[in-house]
């Protein structure tokens, strides 16, 4: 393990190195078990003798922070390292350096797609795939192969638009499964719908230009659009999607998740994603079309996209590999209009010059030799079980609990509460008590932008099993709806 011993001068270097390795073992940096450099490699590196090095050595093994074995190495003690001496660490709250303004009232969601792994035997967090049911068997030969590929110097930095085979890939694959009307040159890869969002706004946005987002809505959404400066504005939503009479008519931006509205779930009527169009065409305004979910439909008719619909070049098509294989990837794509291509590009490359190289190469070959598709069509049958059978519990031994609101798509439903459950602070306090009883699940205001939405469930079905799935809602609404707390 290579490790940063800085000398000054040429006075006591033996004690030099012999305080730095002791406080890289106090402070974490050498844990127990960790090797140190051997004396004669260290020597080296620091242009001292050998014997200088083995002293400092010598007096970290006299002090108990390390043990020497003979023909093997020296290393920090597993147990019993002398206790951590009162650390000098630097002070940095005084620091001159402050964040612009606009960022003292922003931060990370703190809803369910950031939170890691549960050990609730009911998870119904939103967003979520079934990652358990994963063909990790086929993907991970392909990453191996790409691996070996760059070991062997055949990949070097990527093109910030992306590997040219996972675009073409995607083009074909948005046009059969979405009739989206692409080609490989209308393609960003991104790594994941966050980036695509964000440089979006890079492209499009000046501070202070107005972007229009559902409410309730999505919250990450809203974060890239005020970081740059924007004024965010929620526009509601009906039945039927967003209300496009209610947009502002200065706006620059919509964004829309019109197959699957998030939380609600409804999609947006052809009517209104019509109007919609018009209203883009009209002010000169792009639409940013979220298609988060939408491989996974269990009735009714598919969704056409709004890009599929559009014919003058205002919609920006934005998705992800999160929901139909794993949010761990953080690969998305989105599909823009000609004339944002090269500044897209630029953008993409000043963020973080380009995704992954074997990942993209990998997934390339994932969706070209038809693994994605299998994969998709497996799971919609086990999303159809689950759906069917949290629609049916609702529906049937909940309903004079809850109200759910109609979806045929997606990973996740949304139920309005009622009778008792209808006040927000009963709700929120019933969120509280299921978690600690082994249900995860969040309330609607947990997960929309809009904090004052009606009170309500949202259920994702994406990380539990169907049978799992009455039992889980037994133990959060209680039987018939007596609750097992009140």
């Amino acid at each position: 393990m290579d490790v940063h011993v800085t000398l000054d001068g040429q006075r006591d270097l033996s004690g030099q190195i012999y305080r730095q390795l002791r406080t890289a073992i106090h402070e974490g940096l050498l844990r127990p078990g960790d090797p140190l450099p051997p004396t004669r490699e260290l020597g080296r590196d620091l242009a001292v003798a050998r014997n200088t090095v083995g002293a400092a050595y010598e007096r970290l093994v006299a002090e108990g922070y390390v043990v020497s074995k003979v023909g093997s190495g020296t290393y920090v003690r597993m147990t019993g390292l002398p206790t951590r001496e009162a650390a000098a660490d630097a002070d940095t709250t005084g620091s001159g350096l402050r964040p612009r303004a606009l960022w003292a009232g922003l931060s990370p969601w703190a809803g369910p797609e950031t939170t890691g792994a549960t050990t609730a035997a009911h998870d119904f967090r939103v967003g979520l795939p079934d990652a358990r049911l994963f063909p990790y068997h086929a993907l991970r030969p392909l990453i191996a192969r790409e691996l070996r590929l760059s070991a062997a110097g055949a990949v070097g930095y990527g093109d910030p638009v992306g590997h040219a085979g996972l675009r073409a890939a995607l083009a074909r694959h948005l046009g059969l499964s979405r009739a989206v009307r692409t080609g490989p040159d209308d393609v960003l890869v991104t790594t994941g719908t966050q980036q695509a969002l964000d440089l979006v706004g890079r492209v499009l946005l000046e501070p202070g230009d107005r972007v229009a987002v559902e409410e309730p809505g999505y919250p990450p959404a809203r974060l890239p659009f005020l970081a740059q400066g924007a004024e965010v504005t929620g526009v509601p939503v009906d039945a039927e999607g967003l209300l496009v009479d209610a947009i502002p008519p200065d706006t620059r931006a919509v964004y829309v998740t019109p197959a699957h509205q998030f939380p609600l779930g409804m999609p947006m009527s052809l009517q209104r994603r019509t109007a919609l169009l018009r209203w883009a065409r009209r002010h000169g305004a792009a639409v940013i079309e979220d298609d988060y979910d939408s491989e996974f439909r269990f009735g009714g008719r598919p969704v056409e996209t709004l890009q599929s619909l559009d014919r003058h070049g205002h919609v920006i098509y934005v998705g992800s590999f999160s929901k139909v294989m794993l949010p761990s990837l953080r690969v998305g794509f989105l599909v823009a209009p000609a004339p944002l291509r090269e500044a897209l590009r630029t953008a993409k490359y000043a963020a973080d010059w380009h995704t992954a190289v074997p990942t993209q190469a990998a997934l390339a070959r994932f969706v070209d030799d038809g693994l994605l598709a299998r994969h998709i069509r497996r799971m919609r049958h086990t999303y159809t079980t689950r759906h069917q059978a949290i629609t049916r519990a609702l529906t049937g031994h909940f309903a004079d609990l809850t109200e759910l609101v109609p979806s045929a798509a997606g990973l996740h439903v949304t139920a309005f509460t009622r009778g008792h459950l209808a006040d927000p602070e009963a709700l929120a306090e019933r969120a509280r008590r299921a978690r600690a009883s082994g249900v995860e699940v969040h309330t609607l205001a947990e997960v929309a932008a809009n904090r004052s939405a009606r009170p309500g469930f949202v259920f994702g079905y994406g990380a539990i099993g169907a049978a799992d799935i009455e039992p889980g809602l037994h133990r959060l609404l209680g039987p018939r709806g007596k609750s097992p707390w009140i």
